[in-house]
């Protein structure tokens, strides 16, 4: 199947031949569906706080003198927000969507008078787009200007220096920031922090610590012909794709963090509308900052009580921890488990990492949803799930996604770091049975493309999870150009 030539390639991307062979058998087993017995809702899953609640968690994170990480996946170009501006210059005619573009011009942060007045609509796109101008056609979009203020604009790299100011500034004032970007834009990230982090540092009395981090070629996966052969270009040599996002685990695992909170690098807003996107991230952390607490006390109790051998004792825990892992975690244990090996099924599932995700109400965006799946293990956990990872064939899962009430915003608060301090190894809790096979296409030819297990699904499919309901004002992404002119990023 390889050639000693794939060989070579596979040591410097740093693949074992073992783990080739592997991703090419996936393409014959495939993955198998995940029994997933309904969506996590209000009702069950999803907790919606109360305000006894948000008083306790925010008690919780104004106390803790824990470390915490921001982590901003930013690898993607910003060219699919632009693609029907793209569409316009391929087909030479304006469409409706590049009239209400080119009207609004001023409006957006990167206007200014020298580059765009007296343009026509066409050249107005060409320079939006293309190196002669602004060249934001092939740049990320965490390098793109997203906001204007009245003495500044703003890209939205910047927008998440300002966040990280507000709610996750150590006792010593430092802001630890790690940014996951694709190498030929790493120059332009450093380039980019380098000159403005000096202002947000003077503005807020702070320090960043601003980390770059690359997607590791380990986690690129072999493309596959129709029959499930590796798919060579035309020069004879393998073609590599990215494995998705899930391939950022091991990025997240490198961070020397407490806590690591995730959200995506298209996810800002104006500081003028940051309150809520503040309040709520506080909540977030203080209501993990409490589970992980409670998951370290039952560790130490259980342990107490497993040394002294106490049957009742052992017994009344362990019926204390079910209960506690049923209503934080929806964690349900098969009642078949026999007494003898129930105290150590619990401890391993208290000692683990743990995750808190906000959950917003469904408004019809595209993405993941919450839900309550059934594990190999036959006990019941929340996943975040895509609409790929569903059986479409089968009609009792079928109407899962339109049942739902909620969507995933990526909006995740981690704790990786166990009883003792120490980091968890997060490879040990993916789920590698979670990827997916997709269809793709190389200069015209049809492949087959596998798919990691993605960051917030299969990668973090063994991790503690809760669900919790956060309002809608704190989810703003830009999936198109046009989402900049929405009140949350205009002002």
């Amino acid at each position: 199947m390889f050639n000693s030539e794939d060989l070579k390639v596979f040591a410097e991307r740093g693949i074992t031949p073992e783990q080739a062979t592997r991703q090419m058998s996936r393409y014959d087993t495939g993955f198998e569906w995940l029994d997933v017995l309904s969506a996590a809702t209000p009702s069950r899953g999803i907790k919606v706080f109360s305000e006894n609640d948000k008083k306790e968690a925010f008690n919780a994170f104004v106390s803790n003198s824990l470390k915490v990480t921001k982590f901003v996946p930013a690898s993607g170009a910003a060219s699919r927000m632009f693609r029907d501006l793209f569409n316009v210059l391929e087909s030479g005619e304006m469409s409706e969507y590049g009239r209400n573009f080119t009207s609004r011009i001023k409006d957006f942060a990167f206007y200014t008078p020298e580059m765009f007045d007296g343009c026509t609509p066409m050249e107005i796109i060409d320079k939006v787009l293309n190196d002669s101008g602004l060249g934001y056609g092939s740049k990320p979009k965490g390098q793109l200007l997203f906001h204007r203020y009245s003495d500044d604009v703003r890209t939205a790299f910047e927008e998440h220096l300002v966040e990280g100011a507000l709610y996750a500034k150590m006792n010593d004032g430092t802001i630890s920031i790690v940014v996951s970007v694709s190498p030929e834009h790493l120059e332009g990230f450093k380039d980019l922090s380098e000159s403005v982090k000096g202002r947000y540092e003077q503005r807020y009395g702070v320090k960043y610590s601003i980390n770059f981090t690359l997607q590791s070629p380990s986690t690129d996966t072999i493309a596959a012909t129709e029959d499930n052969k590796p798919f060579r270009k035309e020069d004879g040599t393998l073609l590599f794709r990215p494995g998705g996002h899930g391939a950022l685990i091991q990025n997240v695992n490198e961070i020397d963090s407490d806590i690591v909170v995730i959200k995506n690098i298209d996810n800002v807003v104006k500081e003028d509308f940051i309150e809520q996107t503040l309040i709520w991230k506080k909540l977030l952390i203080g209501k993990l900052i409490l589970l992980r607490e409670r998951c370290f006390d039952y560790i130490a109790r259980l342990d107490r009580v497993l040394k002294i051998g106490c049957k009742d004792d052992i017994v009344a825990l362990c019926k204390e921890i079910s209960v506690f892992m049923d209503e934080q975690f929806c964690i349900t244990l098969p009642e078949t488990i026999p007494y003898e090996v129930l105290p150590a099924l619990l401890r391993a599932k208290l000692d683990r990492p743990v995750r808190v995700c906000g959950m917003v109400r469904n408004q019809g965006e595209p993405g993941g949803g919450p839900f309550i799946v059934k594990d190999a293990d036959g006990c019941t956990s929340l996943q975040i799930l895509e609409s790929v990872e569903l059986n479409p064939s089968d009609p009792r899962t079928a109407g899962l996604f339109a049942s739902g009430t909620h969507f995933n915003p990526v909006d995740l608060v981690c704790s990786i770091t166990g009883a003792d301090g120490s980091k968890y190894d997060l490879s040990r809790f993916v789920n590698e049975e979670a990827g997916f096979i997709s269809s793709k296409s190389y200069e015209g030819r049809k492949l087959k493309a596998l798919e990691l297990p993605g960051l917030w699904n299969g990668a973090m499919s063994n991790w503690n999870t809760t669900f919790v309901e956060v309002p809608l004002i704190t989810f703003n992404p830009v999936k198109t150009v046009a989402d900049l002119l929405r009140k949350e990023h205009l002002g």
